[in-house]
């Protein structure tokens, strides 16, 4: 399965002040020499064939002659982006991306994985706790512990409680002109909790990098596929009178597929089409719980890596640009995003992972780490942060519901501390993780661009910060399952600090003009 935010151990955000501006701040153009003689034939049929991105000036001449050298070098192109100078492409050849970068116009290149196109998927850490029918009918006959208005599975959103979501959906429950941009493993827009907010023409397929917007094609591969409708349903789930709730009921939701159906990943030539679509579409934010594989951290010195960096980068400028807020989950590996040095071992994630010592401020999580994007940590029912939620002084932006097993609430039918949302198949289950706490942030983000119809990208961030509720650091030491050993060390001040950013975010604020 894909190495999502809520299924296992990953990293990473901290603040850019380095060159991570209009197009990563790389050298325009590395040399100036025609690509080099393409492979022979009989090492191109041994070699496996690769993805790979290459990002060069954006004016047409250059993506013109770079083309032409992608072909001299034995390599086809999938898909460009002229508007961002992004080229998508195919090769067997071994050293196409040594031979690109010295193309004129060519900015950086690389493959964007470690295996074969078919690559086979990883093992999944962990599954979903699926509601039964026996449990939604005893759920649903103590609706009432929520309240009159409420859902029939709402007693159990602890989580919506949580952040005032659902007082704030009887002030407003969020425009139908706003709408939340999944990006991730699909949506199933037949559940009857997501029909109803569903914008199938802002929806489509980005696996591969490019854009398949035919029927459907934005819903998951298969059951198991499940995380994305989790994450829309938290978002937007309507209040019909059916299941759950969502944080903005009113708000139209998304899908944009890019979860390889094969393995599961997030490739980065998908991930860039993602962007970049959400933003020709006019979709006002985008949730991304999930890290863009195959490396937890992209580091700027492997010239694959730093490819990566660039073209992401650039296809989420391009989005911000075009109007668009960008929130992604932190991660669940319970790393302090602000230490000097951080431990990867399961990099590559599409073969063999070789462990290696990054320097966080010189290898990059992606998208979560890229400027401009809203990073997210993960709280539990006692508003503290989740035992395996990412944190880091200057890292954090905000704070939202992701879940903690070790957090029980205690006015809850199930007494269920993980969050529940809706899945495929027209079921419900409870999930935990950053990818739970970004959605209930990419929720109230949608809530102030409602309430706050003309606010730019940057306006929207600072209103979520603004309205936060900061819990401050813990006042005893952080040591969530009582084991005696202090877990995580929460550096900062009641207004910003590593855990909470400038605190847990806030549904009923931002309805409130």
């Amino acid at each position: 399965m894909a190495h999502l935010r809520s299924r296992r151990r990953i990293a990473l955000s901290v603040p850019l002040g380095i060159a991570l501006a209009a197009s990563v701040g790389f050298a325009p153009g590395v040399a100036t020499a025609a690509p080099d003689a393409p492979a022979t034939a009989s090492a191109e049929a041994e070699a496996p064939k690769l993805a790979y991105v290459v990002n060069t000036r954006t004016d047409s001449k250059t993506i013109a002659y770079v083309k032409k050298a992608i072909a001299k070098a034995n390599g086809t192109v999938v898909v460009a982006y002229p508007k961002i100078g992004v080229i998508v492409a195919h090769s067997a050849n071994p050293d196409f991306g040594k031979q690109l970068r010295k193309v004129k116009g060519v900015q950086s290149a690389g493959a964007t994985r470690t295996s074969p196109l078919t690559a086979a998927g990883t093992t999944e850490e962990g599954a979903p706790t699926l509601l039964s029918k026996s449990e939604a009918k005893a759920l649903k006959a103590q609706a009432g512990q929520a309240g009159p208005a409420a859902e029939p599975l709402e007693a159990d959103q602890w989580d919506l409680r949580a952040i005032g979501a659902d007082k704030a959906a009887k002030i407003n429950p969020g425009s139908k002109k706003v709408t939340v941009g999944v990006i991730d493993t699909g949506v199933d827009d037949t559940h009857p909790d997501l029909a109803p907010n569903f914008s199938s023409s802002q929806s489509a397929s980005c696996v591969g990098g490019k854009a398949d917007t035919s029927p459907g094609a934005w819903r998951p591969e298969k059951p198991e596929h499940y995380h994305g409708t989790h994450v829309a349903g938290e978002i937007a789930a309507a209040r019909n009178d059916v299941g759950v709730a969502g944080v903005a009921p009113g708000v139209q939701v998304a899908g944009i597929k890019v979860a390889d159906p094969v393995s599961e990943l997030f490739f980065p030539e998908s991930v860039v089409c993602a962007f970049v679509f959400a933003a020709d579409k006019g979709i006002e934010i985008t949730n991304n719980s999930y890290y863009v594989d195959p490396w937890l951290y992209n580091c700027m010195d492997d010239p694959d890596q730093r490819a990566i960096v660039d073209a992401v980068n650039r296809a989420q400028l391009y989005a911000q640009k075009k109007g668009t807020l960008n929130l992604a989950s932190a991660g669940n590996s319970n790393h302090d995003l602000a230490s000097d040095e951080i431990l990867d071992d399961s990099s590559p994630d599409d073969s063999t992972p070789v462990p290696r010592t990054i320097d966080p401020s010189e290898c990059f999580d992606l998208p979560t780490q890229l400027p401009g994007v809203v990073t997210v940590s993960a709280t539990g029912v006692q508003n503290l942060k989740s035992y395996y939620s990412t944190y880091g002084k200057g890292v954090i932006d905000v704070a939202a519901p992701g879940g903690d097993r070790y957090q029980i609430p205690a006015d809850t039918p199930s007494k269920n501390g993980r969050i529940l949302s809706t899945m495929p198949g027209n079921q419900y289950g409870w999930l935990q993780g950053t990818s739970m706490a970004s959605p209930h942030a990419s929720g109230v983000a949608a809530l102030l661009k409602s309430t706050h119809p003309k606010a730019s990208p940057a306006e929207l961030q600072r209103l979520l910060k603004k309205q936060a509720d900061n819990p401050g650091c813990p006042t005893t030491p952080y040591d969530p399952d009582g084991d005696g050993k202090v877990d995580a060390v929460c550096e900062g001040g009641k207004n910003k600090n590593g855990f909470y950013g400038s605190g847990i975010v806030d549904a009923l604020d931002a309805v409130k003009k």
